[in-house]
């Protein structure tokens, strides 16, 4: 095993917090991960991880090392993709995590395109709306929907989402047909709450320029997108969603959007990776098609 070969299982076992599990991700036998991280070590002269029954963790000169190695395997990944055909034809495997609604309805039907233009790359695919640890589980990108908090990643914004509020015309016949802020008193809301956090998030609305957040009591709360809008068909109350998951039921009459003169701004789409993967050609590619992909015609 080279020098690189040697920080690249050493950035894993770091980033893993695992022998065992890096020795599957790179696809090594563990008894060579043991003897290789002895090697650096001896070559080093310095103890580099510090290992417990349940889990490794990088001793200090670990850790400098570790940030070391990552900046250099990133400049070694760049410098051989500016010198080789890898930007032309990036191979490998990459790992990605996708929004599930945004990828049944927008990804996975013309994913075909890109398999075709990149034969070289094998896709692993996960879907979800879970918060993903990209590091700690391997993964190389995720495709979220919403304002991003984590600024330990890098961000790139490929989408904005137009919102609708929307109700059947069932429950407006009972309830009536909101004209403003005030005449929402007495509304019914289909909620929905975060799987991660049990927040139920308000409903937005954009009046003269400010935002105004509104919470509408309601007899049903649900953390599925499916969920949240079949209940909404069924007369159980008001929702607020991107447009591209109404279109089919608005078209057919089955839901009618209310307060159209104050929706809320839109929702951004947006690729995440980490620092030290940005400059992969494989995501470069891959986050570059996803911007090409938002960017054409519904």
């Amino acid at each position: 095993m080279d020098r690189f070969d040697a920080m690249r299982l050493f950035t894993r076992i770091v980033e893993l917090r695992s022998f065992t599990q890096a020795a599957h991700d790179l696809g090594y036998p563990k008894a060579t991960v043991t003897h290789a991280i002895k090697q650096l070590e001896a070559r080093l002269r310095v103890r580099l991880l510090q290992r417990t029954t349940r889990q490794v963790t990088p001793t200090p000169d670990g850790e400098a090392y570790y940030q070391r190695c990552v900046r250099l395997l990133a400049d070694l990944e760049e410098t051989e993709a500016v010198f080789s055909s890898a930007m032309q034809q990036p191979a490998g495997k990459l790992r990605i995590d996708l929004h599930a609604t945004l990828a049944m309805h927008f990804v996975l039907p013309v994913l075909d395109r890109f398999c075709a233009r990149y034969p070289l790359i094998e896709l692993e695919i996960g879907m979800g709306d879970r918060l993903v640890d990209l590091v700690r589980e391997g993964v190389d990108c995720v495709l979220r929907v919403g304002e991003l908090s984590d600024s330990s990643m890098v961000a790139r914004r490929v989408a904005l989402l137009e919102q609708l509020t929307c109700a059947s015309p069932g429950y407006l016949a009972v309830h009536g047909t909101p004209r403003n802020l005030a005449e929402l008193a007495g509304h019914r809301a289909v909620n929905f709450f975060s799987a991660q956090t049990g927040k139920v998030w308000p409903f937005d609305f954009k009046v003269d320029g400010q935002r105004h957040s509104v919470a509408l009591p309601g007899t049903v709360s649900v953390n599925n997108a499916e969920a949240y809008h079949a209940c909404c068909r069924a007369g159980l109350g008001l929702i607020q969603a991107p447009r591209y998951h109404l279109q089919q039921a608005l078209a057919a009459g089955e839901l009618v959007e209310v307060l159209s003169a104050m929706r809320p701004d839109p929702l951004p789409v947006s690729v995440l990776y980490p620092h030290q993967r940005q400059l992969s050609p494989r995501v470069r590619v891959f986050a570059d098609w996803l911007a090409s992909l938002f960017a054409e015609p519904a």
